[in-house]
């Protein structure tokens, strides 16, 4: 089961019922525009896509999601966020005091954008924020696989969608990592901001149900596509 909506996130989740998600797994905006120095052009090479889209350039304000997160989500449940630097502060002074647990994962990217001027650090890390209460769904594997941390490439490949391509596509490898600690196969995952839907689609290939919205319609219908898709590849 899947079903996706299009519209203001912070009204349609609204809609959802009280305690019917196990796992929220999402991706807001960062808000980095202001840093953003536009792209970066070379003669020798495709354009380095330093820039932001325009929905990066609304405000994410971490505290404002507080209460209707903790609503739709169960009691047994989980909350892991990508974010970055910038807000991590804003992330744990809003929801540290409303969870027993606030931790993080980085995911190290093997193929960030280089560093053409060589002025100062790849950008080759990225947090994510995870949050649960006593009682939380937890898959423990084994030491070696639950570190804080996991390596994988940026979107490549067929797995990076092409039309439209969405800035910050996130590998399916990591978005199933994260299902399969967090939530049961049948368990309902959450996306608010779900892009192009490759929460989505690892939710499907790992057995789970989906919730997603998009305010985007480019970005609404190539979610629907590649979920269809894979529904197909993965019937059960």
């Amino acid at each position: 089961m899947w079903k996706l909506y299009r519209g203001d996130s912070f009204q349609l989740i609204g809609q959802l019922a009280a305690e019917s998600v196990d796992l929220i797994l999402t991706d807001p905006p960062y808000n980095l525009s202001p840093y953003s120095t536009g792209n970066i052009r070379l003669p020798w090479r495709k354009e380095i896509n330093n820039d932001l889209a325009e929905w990066d350039r609304r405000e994410f304000v971490p505290a404002e999601w507080v209460g209707t997160f903790k609503r739709v989500l169960k009691k047994t449940g989980n909350l892991f966020a990508f974010t970055s630097y910038n807000l991590l502060g804003k992330w744990h002074e809003a929801f540290d005091p409303e969870f027993d647990t606030f931790q993080f994962m980085v995911w190290h990217k093997t193929n960030p954008v280089p560093k053409v001027r060589r002025a100062g650090f790849l950008n080759s890390c990225e947090l994510i924020v995870c949050l649960w209460n006593k009682g939380h769904t937890w898959n423990f594997s084994s030491q070696k696989e639950m570190h804080n941390f996991i390596e994988a490439p940026i979107c490549m490949g067929g797995e990076r969608w092409k039309d439209p391509r969405h800035p910050t596509q996130k590998p399916l490898r990591v978005l199933e990592h994260v299902i399969r600690i967090a939530s049961n196969p049948g368990d309902t995952i959450f996306d608010p901001f779900m892009g192009v839907g490759s929460t989505g689609v690892a939710a499907v290939r790992t057995g789970r149900r989906f919730i997603g919205f998009e305010a985007e319609e480019k970005y609404f219908q190539a979610a629907q596509e590649r979920i269809k898709k894979v529904v197909l590849e993965f019937p059960g």
